[in-house]
């Protein structure tokens, strides 16, 4: 892969919204069902808000009721990097994106089937292309 695309914080907030740098570049979430992908039901792809590396497609987006949207696999090519997350008394694993590093959410393996994975993603990290 080629090296990680790099930005000062001041760099990063000219590109970014308020909400979108607090959430992608310094790991906060939204609040449940308030994002405007979670309920998206367009044909396209999901993009990083940061750097627009494709990270999901709407074929692999569902319903998981959590109120983010929630994809059971990442594009072929552009899978996140995974880091255990031990905050706020629980163990997770939160994925940032494989260019970036922006915090895009967090994977469970509650999710359906063929990979049992469910990517809970926040849309302020997120931009979507319509195809």
């Amino acid at each position: 892969m080629a090296d990680k695309i790099k930005k000062t914080d001041t760099e990063w907030k000219e590109k970014l919204t308020d909400d979108q740098y607090r959430i992608a570049r310094q790991g906060g979430t939204e609040i449940a069902f308030s994002g405007k992908y979670y309920n998206n039901k367009d044909t396209g792809t999901y993009n990083c808000v940061c750097c627009d590396e494709p990270l999901f497609s709407s074929e692999e987006k569902y319903d998981s009721g959590s109120g983010w949207p929630s994809f059971w696999q990442p594009l072929a090519g552009h899978k996140p990097e995974e880091i255990k997350d031990s905050t706020h008394g629980m163990v997770r694993v939160e994925v940032r994106c494989p260019s970036c590093d922006a915090h895009l959410g967090h994977v469970f393996e509650d999710g359906p089937q063929p990979t049992g994975l469910r990517y809970c993603i926040n849309s302020a990290s997120l931009d979507f292309e319509n195809k």
